[in-house]
C-alpha cells in the first residue's frame, strides 16, 4: 500500500472520484502544506495557515501506479489556474502534489514537465514535500449542521 496526497480544489468532489478508482483502497479529506500541524476549516478559509484542501489516497500500487494516479489527478481539475478551481477561490484551492518520498517527487516532476509542454508552460501545480497533513475531522458534520 502507498499514500498519495493531492490538492485539486475543494476536496469533496475529487475525494468521491478517487474513491471509485480501481486500486484505491481508502480516501479521506484533509489539509496539507500549512505552517502548523493542526487546523480547522474556518482557519484554512482565512488563508493564514497556508494549508491546501487535499485528498489523502491509500492505494495498491500493484493495481494502480502512482504515475497513473497522477494522470487522473491532472484530468480531474484545471492545473493552469492559480489558487482556484471553478467558483472556489483562495490558496486552499490550489493545485499541488504533496510527495511522501523521492520516487514520488521524481514521478510528479516528470509528469508535470511533460504536461507543461502540452500546455505551453501554463501548469500552476506545485510539487512539495508533504508537511503538516491533518484530517478534516469535523468539517462535514459542521457543514451539515449549518445547512439545517
Amino acid at each position: 500500500m502507498e499514500i498519495a496526497i493531492l490538492a485539486l480544489g475543494c476536496f469533496w468532489g475529487p475525494e468521491e472520484k478517487f474513491s471509485k478508482v480501481e486500486g484505491v483502497l481508502k480516501t479521506e479529506v484533509g489539509y496539507c502544506g500549512g505552517n502548523r500541524n493542526s487546523t480547522t476549516y474556518e482557519e484554512v478559509c482565512t488563508g493564514s495557515t497556508n494549508h491546501a484542501e487535499v485528498v489523502k489516497i491509500e492505494f495498491d500500487e500493484k493495481i494502480i501506479t502512482y504515475d497513473n494516479l497522477l494522470k487522473k489527478f491532472f484530468e480531474m481539475h484545471d492545473p493552469t489556474t492559480l489558487n482556484r478551481q471553478g467558483p472556489d477561490i483562495g490558496t486552499q484551492y490550489r493545485s499541488e502534489i504533496f510527495f511522501t518520498n523521492d520516487t514520488q517527487k521524481k514521478i510528479a516532476e516528470d509528469i508535470k514537465s511533460k504536461l507543461n509542454e502540452k500546455f505551453n508552460g501554463k501548469i500552476k501545480t506545485n510539487i512539495s514535500e508533504q508537511k503538516n497533513y491533518c484530517k478534516a475531522e469535523d468539517y462535514h458534520q459542521k457543514y451539515i449542521q449549518k445547512r439545517n
